[in-house]
């Protein structure tokens, strides 16, 4: 277990959900599912970071997600993984994910989660929102861009989405949205139309979402993603949020990445915790 950050008094918990492989339907090599990436970045990756690597070379990933506890406010749950052997994400992830467990270990309960931020409408994040049409999360408001929600298609509206509006869950954001004086939801668009990102404090940390999804992009982060909506978009977003970080010496905190806190002023190598 990586131990938590503290940020302006606000605990940040990593939670691993899963690690697996993409199913064998939709896998394809780095390189295509990387458009713009070297043979000479893979090759150092390689040698690097050999856990984001499966046996047959193909792409190891990580699920991650993330708890705050702010003190004398919300406990804000980022994400909700892949969910169960039915969920969503069962076509391509390695499900079940672990997330009630790993919350378990924490001592939280998925009542005792106040808020809960989808960083944005991909199976992986939001799979594990509603189990059987009934939400996980019945205490806590999920918030969502209203231009991610404007753009949604197919199962995951009507498994996940439909369910937290009929019980009154859902509540859709325009824009930044302040949680608490040091936490902050902001628009990173580009992965999703309406993706979106939570910053802790004055870019100490920022829990990311899909704005980096593997040690490549931190190397160059122009290097695209082939399920990008708008991947011009996302890699300007990328450049920005990993610039910021390295300017201010924040730490990254994203799903995908074999660790789930980073320093991008040390490239992506020097792991927190």
């Amino acid at each position: 277990m990586v131990n938590p950050l503290t940020v302006s008094g606000v605990e940040i918990i990593p939670l691993r959900d899963a690690v697996g492989p993409m199913g064998e339907s939709i896998r394809r090599p780095l390189s295509e599912l990387f458009p713009g990436s070297s043979p000479e970045q893979w090759a150092r990756l390689r040698n690097e970071v050999p856990e984001v690597f499966a046996d047959d070379g193909s792409w190891l990933l990580h699920f991650h997600c993330f708890v705050l506890r702010v003190p004398s406010g919300p406990t804000v749950l980022v994400d909700t993984g892949i969910g169960p052997e039915g969920s969503p994400a069962a076509s391509w992830a390695p499900v079940p994910g672990d997330l009630v467990a790993a919350l378990d270990a924490v001592t939280l309960a998925p009542d005792d989660i106040d808020t809960v931020v989808l960083t944005h409408l991909h199976s992986d994040h939001a799979g594990g929102a509603v189990v059987g049409g009934e939400p996980v999360f019945g205490n806590a408001r999920h918030l969502v861009q209203s231009t991610e929600l404007d753009w949604l298609q197919g199962a995951l509206l009507d498994e996940v989405v439909e369910p937290l509006r009929r019980n009154g869950l859902l509540d859709a954001i325009d824009g930044p949205a302040r949680l608490a004086p040091d936490v902050l939801i902001m628009p990173t668009p580009g992965h999703t139309p309406g993706h979106q990102s939570v910053v802790v404090g004055d870019d100490r940390v920022v829990v990311s979402g899909d704005v980096v999804l593997h040690p490549v992009q931190m190397i160059d982060p122009a290097v695209h993603y082939v399920y990008d909506e708008d991947p011009e978009t996302a890699a300007v977003t990328r450049a920005e949020l990993l610039g910021r970080l390295r300017h201010g010496g924040g730490v990254l905190a994203a799903p995908h990445l074999p660790v789930p806190f980073v320093t991008p002023k040390d490239v992506w190598t020097t792991p927190i915790g």
